[in-house]
């Protein structure tokens, strides 16, 4: 990635570890920052549970309270934002977190863990939460990503380089 006077957050919402553990291998690859998206109330560690949670808070666009913020986000440039695909699209948790920060002029690059759904509609549904800044290619990565994760990571890094 060719950014090199630009300040990188890799903000990132897990539930199950596997975007915690993409968000950390991008890091390892671009030496950004790393920060947390965590909720007041936590998710339920039932796989079946936190999938009618995720349905119900989409369908009623019930956006959660966070307890971790970005205390400096005029200070980055460039904003990796790390999620698990629900139902097709980011969950509220990021909708909550793309809400509560100006990110016009930024540049954001999405990427998500998955069991099967891709991107789905996370992409176009990020740009429309933010309209003044930039959305790059998103990356979608099966659950943990494999043996030849860091190589996707380069090539996608890559890819979003001007």
């Amino acid at each position: 990635m060719e950014e090199e006077n630009k300040k990188i957050l890799i903000a990132y919402f897990s539930w199950d570890g596997n975007t915690k553990t993409i968000a950390q291998k991008i890091q390892a690859q671009i030496k950004g920052d790393l920060f947390e998206i965590k909720c007041a109330k936590p998710y339920s560690s039932n796989y079946q549970t936190v999938l009618k949670e995720a349905k119900r808070e989409q369908q009623e666009r019930m956006k959660p309270e966070l307890v971790t913020h970005v205390e400096n986000m005029d200070e980055y440039d460039i904003i990796i934002l790390g999620y698990p695909n629900w139902w097709g699209t980011i969950p509220m948790p990021i909708v909550s977190f793309l809400e509560e920060y100006d990110f016009s002029g930024k540049t954001i690059l999405p990427f998500c863990s998955h069991g099967g759904g891709g991107l789905g509609r996370s992409v176009s549904d990020i740009t429309k939460l933010v309209p003044n800044a930039r959305v790059g290619r998103g990356l979608s990565i099966y659950y943990s990503g494999g043996s030849d994760l860091d190589s996707k990571i380069k090539k996608w890094l890559e890819e979003n380089s001007k």
